[in-house]
Protein backbone atom coordinates (compact mmCIF):
# COMPACT_ATOMS: atom_id res chain seq x y z
CA UNK A 1 0.00 0.00 0.00
CA UNK A 2 1.71 3.31 -0.98
CA UNK A 3 2.07 5.74 2.25
CA UNK A 4 1.23 9.54 1.43
CA UNK A 5 2.73 12.82 3.17
CA UNK A 6 -0.55 13.98 4.53
CA UNK A 7 -3.89 12.15 5.08
CA UNK A 8 -6.61 14.84 4.18
CA UNK A 9 -10.35 14.17 5.08
CA UNK A 10 -13.20 16.32 3.70
CA UNK A 11 -16.87 15.67 5.28
CA UNK A 12 -20.42 17.05 5.27
CA UNK A 13 -23.07 16.82 8.07
CA UNK A 14 -26.19 18.62 7.46
CA UNK A 15 -25.12 22.19 7.77
CA UNK A 16 -21.80 21.51 8.68
CA UNK A 17 -18.52 21.29 6.61
CA UNK A 18 -15.32 19.70 7.94
CA UNK A 19 -11.68 18.91 7.09
CA UNK A 20 -8.40 17.85 8.93
CA UNK A 21 -5.16 17.11 7.78
CA UNK A 22 -2.85 14.60 9.23
CA UNK A 23 0.56 14.17 9.03
CA UNK A 24 1.97 10.94 8.19
CA UNK A 25 3.92 10.29 11.18
CA UNK A 26 1.39 11.02 13.18
CA UNK A 27 -0.91 7.93 12.49
CA UNK A 28 0.65 5.65 15.04
CA UNK A 29 0.26 7.77 17.79
CA UNK A 30 -3.29 8.64 17.21
CA UNK A 31 -4.82 5.29 16.24
CA UNK A 32 -4.60 3.88 19.49
CA UNK A 33 -6.69 6.76 20.75
CA UNK A 34 -9.09 6.41 18.40
CA UNK A 35 -9.72 2.71 18.79
CA UNK A 36 -13.47 3.26 19.83
CA UNK A 37 -14.24 5.41 17.46
CA UNK A 38 -17.58 4.28 15.47
CA UNK A 39 -19.06 5.25 12.61
CA UNK A 40 -22.51 7.69 13.59
CA UNK A 41 -24.89 6.19 11.74
CA UNK A 42 -24.59 2.74 13.13
CA UNK A 43 -24.69 3.59 16.61
CA UNK A 44 -28.16 3.11 18.09
CA UNK A 45 -27.90 4.24 21.68
CA UNK A 46 -26.92 7.93 19.75
CA UNK A 47 -27.25 10.29 23.01
CA UNK A 48 -24.27 7.53 25.42
CA UNK A 49 -22.44 7.80 22.57
CA UNK A 50 -21.89 11.05 22.02
CA UNK A 51 -20.95 11.60 25.81
CA UNK A 52 -18.65 9.07 25.49
CA UNK A 53 -16.80 10.25 21.83
CA UNK A 54 -16.94 13.77 23.52
CA UNK A 55 -14.72 12.56 26.46
CA UNK A 56 -12.04 10.84 24.38
CA UNK A 57 -11.83 13.66 22.33
CA UNK A 58 -11.12 15.80 25.10
CA UNK A 59 -9.24 13.34 27.29
CA UNK A 60 -7.05 12.26 24.19
CA UNK A 61 -6.45 15.36 22.65
CA UNK A 62 -7.94 13.98 19.38
CA UNK A 63 -7.41 16.80 17.56
CA UNK A 64 -4.46 18.11 18.56
CA UNK A 65 -2.79 15.53 16.44
CA UNK A 66 -4.24 16.92 13.16
CA UNK A 67 -1.96 19.44 11.30
CA UNK A 68 -5.10 21.71 10.29
CA UNK A 69 -8.99 21.20 11.21
CA UNK A 70 -11.63 22.98 11.09
CA UNK A 71 -15.45 23.41 10.62
CA UNK A 72 -17.71 25.26 9.28
CA UNK A 73 -21.16 25.94 8.21
CA UNK A 74 -21.87 24.91 4.56
CA UNK A 75 -22.30 28.95 3.70
CA UNK A 76 -18.64 29.33 4.92
CA UNK A 77 -17.61 26.79 1.97
CA UNK A 78 -15.31 28.99 0.19
CA UNK A 79 -13.09 29.61 3.12
CA UNK A 80 -12.74 25.65 3.53
CA UNK A 81 -11.74 25.00 -0.04
CA UNK A 82 -9.30 28.01 -0.02
CA UNK A 83 -8.07 26.67 3.44
CA UNK A 84 -7.35 23.07 0.94
CA UNK A 85 -5.86 24.81 -1.97
CA UNK A 86 -3.50 27.06 -0.36
CA UNK A 87 -2.48 23.61 1.31
CA UNK A 88 -1.89 21.81 -1.53
CA UNK A 89 0.35 24.38 -3.44
CA UNK A 90 2.33 24.78 -0.29
CA UNK A 91 2.92 21.06 -0.25
CA UNK A 92 2.81 20.36 -4.25
CA UNK A 93 5.93 18.49 -3.58
CA UNK A 94 4.40 15.84 -1.18
CA UNK A 95 1.96 13.05 -1.84
CA UNK A 96 -1.50 13.46 -0.50
CA UNK A 97 -4.26 11.38 0.06
CA UNK A 98 -7.71 12.95 -0.13
CA UNK A 99 -10.67 11.11 1.33
CA UNK A 100 -14.00 13.36 0.06
CA UNK A 101 -17.93 13.24 0.84
CA UNK A 102 -19.70 10.70 -2.03
CA UNK A 103 -21.76 13.61 -2.63
CA UNK A 104 -19.18 16.32 -3.37
CA UNK A 105 -16.50 14.04 -4.94
CA UNK A 106 -17.02 14.98 -8.42
CA UNK A 107 -16.66 18.69 -7.78
CA UNK A 108 -13.67 18.58 -5.83
CA UNK A 109 -12.23 16.11 -8.07
CA UNK A 110 -12.18 18.85 -10.53
CA UNK A 111 -11.29 21.24 -8.13
CA UNK A 112 -7.91 19.61 -6.66
CA UNK A 113 -6.92 18.84 -10.57
CA UNK A 114 -6.99 22.38 -11.02
CA UNK A 115 -4.58 22.98 -8.59
CA UNK A 116 -2.54 19.98 -8.42
CA UNK A 117 -3.75 16.74 -9.28
CA UNK A 118 -0.37 15.03 -9.78
CA UNK A 119 0.85 14.09 -6.42
CA UNK A 120 -2.75 14.02 -5.20
CA UNK A 121 -4.94 10.64 -4.42
CA UNK A 122 -8.56 11.42 -4.30
CA UNK A 123 -11.00 8.51 -2.78
CA UNK A 124 -14.73 9.18 -2.10
CA UNK A 125 -15.56 8.01 1.10
CA UNK A 126 -17.43 4.81 0.81
CA UNK A 127 -14.77 3.32 -0.51
CA UNK A 128 -12.11 3.60 2.24
CA UNK A 129 -11.67 -0.48 3.35
CA UNK A 130 -13.59 -0.98 6.87
CA UNK A 131 -10.95 -1.35 9.44
CA UNK A 132 -8.23 0.41 7.46
CA UNK A 133 -6.15 3.36 8.75
CA UNK A 134 -7.62 5.83 7.12
CA UNK A 135 -11.22 4.68 7.70
CA UNK A 136 -10.59 5.14 11.32
CA UNK A 137 -8.86 8.26 10.90
CA UNK A 138 -12.46 9.60 8.80
CA UNK A 139 -14.64 8.25 11.36
CA UNK A 140 -12.61 11.08 13.97
CA UNK A 141 -14.15 13.94 10.96
CA UNK A 142 -17.13 12.07 11.56
CA UNK A 143 -17.83 12.35 14.78
CA UNK A 144 -16.59 16.08 15.43
CA UNK A 145 -19.31 17.14 12.75
CA UNK A 146 -21.78 15.44 14.88
CA UNK A 147 -20.67 17.19 18.10
CA UNK A 148 -20.57 20.46 16.72
CA UNK A 149 -23.86 19.78 14.80
CA UNK A 150 -25.79 18.28 18.22
CA UNK A 151 -23.34 21.47 19.79
CA UNK A 152 -25.21 23.92 17.66
CA UNK A 153 -29.06 21.94 18.02
CA UNK A 154 -28.96 22.80 21.59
Amino acid sequence: MEEFDYYMFIDYSENLLGYNILEYSKIKELLPKISKIKHYKDIKQKREYIRSIRKIFEKNKVLDYFLKAKIREIMQTPEIFSDIAEFLRCNSNCLVFISVDNKQYSNFERFVKVIDGASTKIVKESELKKDSKEYKISLVLDNWLNLERLKHEK
